[in-house]
């Protein structure tokens, strides 16, 4: 049998070739989803995760003073999290409420990106975050001041940072002995305490979590208590394994059923089951190890490539090229070559099963009314209604376990069930065709496995890119309308001081990066609670440049708006009283609490009228456009407030900045739609490729009965967009169900606000591209076929 093995690999060259590129693009993928899923997972641990880096522990919900008390024991072992909210003076003006945080002793514990200068050493010395160094005009060897009172330092400023989490943002980090200066003041928070090393006693209360738990737990915190990320690599990663499967299941099935006579002759001239069956196995042992040792290297360079490819096209998003993730890699290696040998030995096994005699009989395919076509049609009736009941059950129960397994057992029911239900939408689609188009019909349904089977790779893909968009689409609408409520205006100038001039608005407007900007009227008025005037403003018009359509300012009369994290020094609940007064006019008002706007509280025109009869513009808000350079537009609107008096506060930092898990996700995912698209064209060309080798003596007897070249290249194309049409509409009706069921699961758990948004437009750009797909599929082997005269075509073995 070894020469008969060696003959094999010699003689079915090409269709080994086909088999072993099904296998490399199949293995390719899951290695390319693993390096794209690592190098996001990469990227946000060093973007929101970068307090923890190079911890061993991370203890949260601590007290201040237990807080001192495990970085004490620690020392520099011990990196604490955390800001005071505190008085900086810098370039000749003040700014209040700005964060004032640590920096970690151990150089290994520095999680701030130093830009310039260096970190400070010793007492006097600070960093300055660079969107705020660009505010107040502060660089390098510049002085700042720090506090008010008896509290108030000097300090000198040695170097500016980049901070890439929202976690322990600050304006301004000196050292942690520094930082306890002001251990007595309300608002220094030390929440958490990173920790190199054994953590030791703490609280009872306290939560001690490795670096990676902390950041799962922070990210489902800004998506209602979900981990989004982890559920979608874990979506990915089944994804990966059951396509990777299905391809190279579906194209050693087309290859060896083409060879069923080969084995049955061989079984009729002596050879033993076991040979045969040893013979076939050795073959899918060498194509399916040569391939999956090519797919791993495909996948690595896809991988990495897209990532550069990512960082490229958008220098913003944080994703990182990671290290070759070893388990992807064993796990792809793995099935490639199981893959192989099991897609090998189910065709195989229907030989060896029956007599030589029998297989020489030509194949009747699988019909419902044959014992094997029914058994099939059981199984698949089955599994479609196991997974309708676990799909139910995964959205009564939020379980993304059960909807994947319900996911996948649906959709191995609908391709069990493709022999049947695949030909009987071919025919209905294939008779608004001409006589070319009806031939191509019947041609596709004679044979209702191959056809189900040359499918199943686009019905995958369509299916994917379906369900993907559409969530994804879900997904950004509904964060980009959390993210539109909690920060409705992008920058904003504000004065306590004189009221602003239509010549600054003018200058606003002139600067690039600004879309749009209104003037707001107010008062300089006192609130109970505070040491300094504030400006309270009524904005009527904030719709004009707000966010969320300026909801945040619409207040009902006799309530006071404040943002949260402006005066969160205060310590208001909602519903509370404060006094305000603006000259001899006073008022007591209800307190609502919102955030995203910045030092001014908002009033209703009747409250703005009760307090003053002569309300001034003392803010301007902006809206910036969709292409600004963020860190520059607050620069330069730092050095137009600094002549007028006025603090600039900005929103587009906390908003970049919460929203890069969105774009990594994002990218990630356009990647792996591309990674989809690929194995699904692939897929088809195979699996179409293959079926025309099968059917060489059927083609030439059309071309002898008169059919021409040029006809067969049509009605081969004419099959070809045939297929890919009721695969694409087919997986776009189970792409659609799918991202609901993933709505209703998980979705709506993370974001209360979303609604189902199915981009329409893109899903018919799929069905257009999958039938182009399709005719491009046709193209090569049209051009095998046609080359083949009758004469050497009925006389192919």
């Amino acid at each position: 049998m070894r020469t008969f093995f060696l003959a094999s690999l010699r003689t079915h060259i090409r269709r080994y070739v086909a088999a072993a590129i099904a296998v490399t693009v199949a293995v390719a993928f899951v290695v390319g989803v693993g390096v794209l899923t690592t190098g996001a997972q990469t990227g946000i641990m060093a973007g929101f995760g970068a307090p923890f880096r190079n911890s061993d522990y991370v203890v949260s919900k601590l007290r201040n003073e237990d807080a001192f008390k495990l970085v004490e024991r620690h020392g520099e072992n011990a990196s604490p999290l955390g800001r005071a909210m505190l008085t900086v003076r810098a370039g000749g003006r003040s700014y209040p409420e700005m964060g004032v945080g640590p920096v970690a002793a151990s150089t290994d514990l520095r999680w701030q990106k130093l830009t310039s200068g260096r970190f400070p050493e010793r007492k006097g010395e600070a960093v300055v975050d660079l969107w705020d160094a660009q505010n107040w005009d502060v660089s390098v060897d510049d002085r700042i001041r720090i506090g008010e009172g008896a509290t108030a330092a000097d300090f000198t400023v040695v170097g500016i940072v980049q901070a890439p989490s929202p976690v322990a943002q600050a304006s301004v980090y000196v050292t942690w002995p520094q930082l306890v200066r002001w251990a007595d003041d309300p608002s220094l928070g030390v929440y958490t305490v990173t920790v190199r090393g054994a953590v030791g006693p703490v609280p009872e209360d306290a939560k001690v979590q490795t670096p990676e738990q902390a950041i799962a737990d922070r990210t489902a915190q800004l998506q209602n208590g979900v981990d989004t990320w982890s559920l979608l690599l874990l979506l990915f990663a089944g994804i990966a394994v059951f396509v990777s499967i299905l391809v190279i299941a579906n194209t050693f099935s087309i290859l060896l059923a083409q060879r069923l006579r080969d084995f049955a002759l061989l079984r009729c001239v002596g050879a033993t089951r076991r040979q045969v069956t040893s013979s076939v196995r050795r073959e899918a042992a060498v194509v399916g190890l040569l391939a999956s040792l090519a797919g791993v290297l495909v996948g690595i360079g896809l991988g990495y490539g897209l990532i550069a490819l990512i960082k490229s096209l958008s220098p913003i998003t944080p994703i990182a090229s990671p290290p070759l993730p070893a388990p992807w890699l064993l796990g792809g290696l793995a099935i490639g070559l199981t893959g192989t040998l099991v897609a090998a030995w189910l065709p195989i096994r229907r030989v060896v099963r029956v007599s030589p005699l029998a297989a020489l009989r030509p194949d009747t395919a699988t019909d419902p009314r044959t014992a094997s076509g029914r058994a099939r049609l059981a199984l698949a009736a089955f599994l479609l209604i196991a997974g309708l009941l676990l799909l139910v059950l995964a959205m009564v129960w939020h379980s993304t376990v059960l909807m994947l397994a319900g996911g996948g057992s649906m959709f191995i029911g609908v391709l069990l069930f493709g022999p049947v239900l695949i030909p009987r939408l071919i025919q209905i689609t294939g008779t608004r065709f001409g006589p070319i188009g009806q031939l191509a019909t019947k041609n596709a349904v004679r044979n209702p496995r191959r056809t189900a089977t040359t499918t199943a790779s686009l019905l995958v893909g369509i299916t994917l890119i379906t369900a993907v968009l559409t969530g994804i689409n879900t997904t950004s609408t509904a964060l980009n309308e959390e993210l539109d409520g909690q920060h409705p205006v992008d920058a904003a100038l504000v004065s306590t001081g004189k009221p602003f001039s239509d010549d600054l608005l003018d200058k606003v407007r002139r600067t690039s990066g600004v879309d749009l900007a209104i003037t707001v009227d107010g008062a300089v008025a006192t609130v109970s609670g505070l040491d300094k005037p504030i400006p309270v403003i009524a904005a009527p018009d904030a719709k004009q440049v707000a966010r969320d359509g300026g909801a945040f300012a619409q207040v009902e009369p006799g309530v006071i708006r404040l943002d949260e994290s402006a005066f969160r020094q205060l310590r208001l609940q909602a519903g509370d009283k404060v006094k305000v007064a603006v000259g001899e006019r006073r008022a007591v008002l209800r307190v609502s609490i919102g955030t995203g706007w910045g030092l001014e509280a908002i009033v209703a025109p009747e409250t703005l009228a009760q307090l003053t009869d002569s309300s001034a513009p003392r803010a301007i808000w902006i809206r910036a456009s969709s292409d600004a350079d963020s860190a520059r537009l607050v620069g330069d609107l730092g050095d137009l407030a600094a002549p007028a008096g006025a603090n600039v506060y900005d929103q587009l930092e906390a908003r970049e900045t919460e929203n890069a898990p969105l774009r990594i996700l994002t990218w990630a995912i356009v990647a792996l739609l591309g990674f989809s698209v690929a194995i699904a064209l692939v897929g088809i060309a195979n699996t179409l490729g293959l079926s025309v080798l099968e059917r060489v003596r059927e083609h030439a007897l059309l071309r002898a009965l008169g059919l021409t070249r040029r006809q067969l290249r049509q009605m081969l194309a004419a099959e070809a967009v045939l297929l890919s049409l009721v695969a694409a509409l087919l997986g776009t009706v189970i792409g659609i169900g799918f991202a609901w069921v993933g709505y209703e699961t998980f979705v709506k758990q993370a974001l209360t606000n979303a609604t189902m948004q199915v981009p329409w437009p893109l899903l018919g750009a799929v069905l257009l591209t999958a039938a182009l797909a399709g005719l491009l599929a046709s193209v090569l082997p049209a051009r095998r076929a046609a080359r083949v005269t009758p004469a050497a075509g009925l006389s192919f073995e």
